[in-house]
């Protein structure tokens, strides 16, 4: 498989101590606070952690998320807005703006920046497992799964939960509709590279293989759309990805529909489709070298250097050289100067994003804790807002080398 996939770094944040001095006032607020304390820290170490498997990011996750929806979800039985909810500053980075942090007193922006920041390990530990030599049909089934997982829990936030904010995101923040768009399209395109690799290794239905790459050029090209608005300062390196990508997989469908016109006896078409394969797989590689010489952040690396890449290349190149001779000996049909018209639509093999829902309220949050926080008493010298120029040191993230690719396909 070896499939490679950009990514870009993952949001830090500043430390949250939950230190509510005066606020708590039993043993029980007490625990909550410092379980609070306990289970972030404990959910940032996972982040970064290079053996980290997804049971244990949703252990992590689970308990978290359980204990903060006490500061988000009404718990006095009324309608009203939880008195806890902007009781405490959070501090979040954006992925693609350095390492100065928005900052809001809010627990809903600590809720969805931290869930963005899971959605985004999703893609990294699908990206460490579809990089590996000798994957295995499990695995290629948790890399699918797990992209799947990361677009569902960022639908969730676009949905359901970012319009929550009172401070809306500023333009070309992680939590902006287009960025936020943009990586859920990224994450259904990429779990659809896992579907092709499988369905090329078990000999499907050439056509199948065409309208499912074909789609999948129109994913990363809708998602390079969403981006385009925004500043190329930040974005450039992103799109450059997303550019190359569509021009690969749209190669993929002209070199596969070219299979499934020459067994039509089209030849002729078949030849043409062919060369428009070998054009958007050459513009491709010129987009893949400007890729690596794109500066900002996100992955570094040389992708037309890939074996995935490398491979599409021989098989366009002896495609056309068969269909030329057929041509030559058994048919004689010629050229049309235009090529076909791609108008395929996959009926098996499209992604859609695992429904995700945040776990329910921790059983140690009951009405007689909730009540036992009493705001009046104190954290004056927690409302301040913190300067927005403070940086927060980045997340450091394991340094896994790439492995070497030996050609190995799923088994």
């Amino acid at each position: 498989m070896t499939h490679w996939f950009h990514r870009n770094p993952l949001k830090a944040t500043a430390p949250a101590s939950f230190n509510l001095y005066g606020v708590s006032t039993t043993t029980a607020t007490t625990k909550i606070c410092n379980d609070l304390r306990n289970t972030r820290a404990r959910l940032l170490e996972l982040l970064t952690d290079a053996t980290c498997n997804p049971d244990m990011m949703k252990n992590g996750t689970d308990g978290y998320f359980s204990l903060l929806q006490g500061f988000i979800s009404p718990l006095d039985g009324t309608s009203q807005e939880n008195k806890l909810r902007f009781i405490l500053n959070f501090k979040w980075t954006d992925t693609l703006q350095g390492n100065v942090p928005s900052a809001q007193q809010d627990a809903v922006f600590e809720l969805v920046s931290m869930a963005f920041d899971i959605a985004l390990w999703y893609t990294k530990y699908a990206s460490r497992l579809a990089g590996k030599e000798d994957i295995t049909v499990d695995e290629a089934k948790d890399v699918h799964r797990c992209l799947k997982t990361a677009a569902g829990i960022l639908t969730h936030l676009k949905g359901v939960h970012i319009s929550r904010l009172i401070t809306p995101p500023e333009k070309g923040r992680d939590l902006e509709a287009r960025v936020i768009e943009a990586c859920i399209i990224q994450c259904q395109a990429e779990a659809q590279e896992v579907t092709i690799a499988r369905a090329i290794e078990l000999k499907h239905n050439a056509g199948l293989i065409s309208a499912l790459s074909y789609e999948t050029a129109n994913l990363y090209q809708n998602a390079d759309h969403v981006l385009s608005s925004l500043d190329a300062a930040y974005t450039a390196k992103w799109r450059k990805y997303l550019q190359l990508k569509q021009c690969f997989y749209t190669a993929y469908a002209y070199c596969y529909h070219g299979q499934v016109l020459l067994t039509a006896d089209k030849c002729g078409e078949a030849i043409r489709s062919l060369q428009e394969a070998e054009k958007f797989y050459n513009k491709s590689d010129i987009l893949c070298k400007e890729y690596g010489q794109t500066k900002g952040p996100g992955t570094t690396a040389k992708p037309s250097e890939h074996l995935f890449f490398r491979k599409l290349g021989s098989l366009i190149k002896n495609t056309l050289d068969k269909c030329q001779r057929e041509n030559g000996f058994i048919y004689f049909q010629k050229v049309p100067p235009e090529a076909p018209q791609l108008e395929l639509k996959a009926n098996y093999g499209l992604v859609e994003p695992i429904p995700f829902e945040f776990p329910a309220l921790s059983p140690l949050w009951t009405p007689e804790t909730y009540a036992a926080f009493d705001i009046s008493r104190g954290l004056k010298e927690e409302k301040a807002k913190p300067k927005q120029e403070d940086e927060v040191k980045p997340m450091k993230e394991p340094d896994i080398k790439p492995q070497k690719d030996t050609g190995c396909q799923i088994s």
